[in-house]
């Protein structure tokens, strides 16, 4: 029922785009890349109205109740995104930098939606290395400073290669200095210590329950919700398509249950 709704919300639009993610093990298609502008602030930048937050520095971000989830942006926005992402994965990268998150991220700025980010680590596991753990404890440090959201950004901008973990303390220390104002001898401490190591084992947890009985080790990455409405494996190259993706939110804004009933 649910498949069918959302293929009748986004068929037309992401027509010829297949499935991909991490845990498919595969990458989008060159034709479904497209030619897209990179992430960056001036990518993101555009005319700020009155009640828009100034920009994705200015998003407010905190940790949500269940101890696991990061959320950013207005905590009444009509859309909450949920996001299942590993650091270390190249086909988050992709969404992140050329796909359907710089959409998202005006949408944040603009209180139409939020983010909620789920960090698993499981490449770590299964590539080798402790690049995504490393990753997921530095970025749950930078929400201690206030600056998640660049930070996370930032990450994504300068993925090392999936297969050299080069997400090191010395390379994310380095990193976190291009996000003014976050480095310190706290946020640098706890990237050198994995003061969060707690944090990423129960994230990670977290992320695998997602997959449910279908996906035990997890749904792969990236992987979207949408108002509670998880975005089909198969219809998941919408990510990767800044307009559609865009186009999907807009329609899920403007009416956030009766396009539910009118798709599913």
């Amino acid at each position: 029922m649910m498949r069918r709704g959302f293929a009748a919300a986004v068929a037309v639009a992401v027509m010829g785009l297949s499935a991909t993610g991490c845990g498919s093990g595969q990458k989008p298609s060159d034709d479904a890349k497209g030619d897209r502008p990179k992430a960056g602030a001036k990518a993101d930048a555009e005319i700020v109205a009155d009640g828009d937050y100034a920009g994705p520095e200015d998003l407010p971000e905190r940790l949500a109740a269940d101890g696991t989830t990061i959320v950013v942006g207005d905590p009444d926005a009509p859309v909450a995104v949920r996001l299942y992402e590993d650091p270390r994965c190249p086909v988050c990268e992709e969404f992140e930098v050329r796909g359907g998150a710089p959409e998202l991220r005006r949408a944040a700025v603009r209180r139409e939606a939020r983010i909620e980010y789920v960090l698993a680590s499981f490449l770590d596991d299964r590539v080798g290395g402790s690049g995504s753990k490393k990753a997921v404890n530095a970025l749950r440090a930078a929400l201690d400073a206030g600056k998640f959201a660049e930070y996370h950004d930032v990450l994504y901008a300068h993925q090392p290669e999936e297969s050299v973990d080069g997400f090191t303390d010395a390379y994310l220390l380095k990193l976190a200095g291009r996000v003014e104002g976050l480095r310190g001898p706290a946020f640098d401490s706890a990237v050198k210590t994995m003061k969060y190591r707690s944090f990423v084992t129960a994230a990670e947890k977290a992320y695998e329950r997602a997959g449910g009985a279908e996906e035990p080790g997890g749904p792969g990455t990236p992987t979207a919700d949408i108002n509670g409405v998880r975005i089909p494996a198969e219809y998941n190259g919408v990510l990767f398509d800044p307009e559609v993706f865009g186009t999907l939110l807009t329609r899920i804004r403007k009416d956030p249950e009766g396009w539910k009933e009118s798709a599913f």
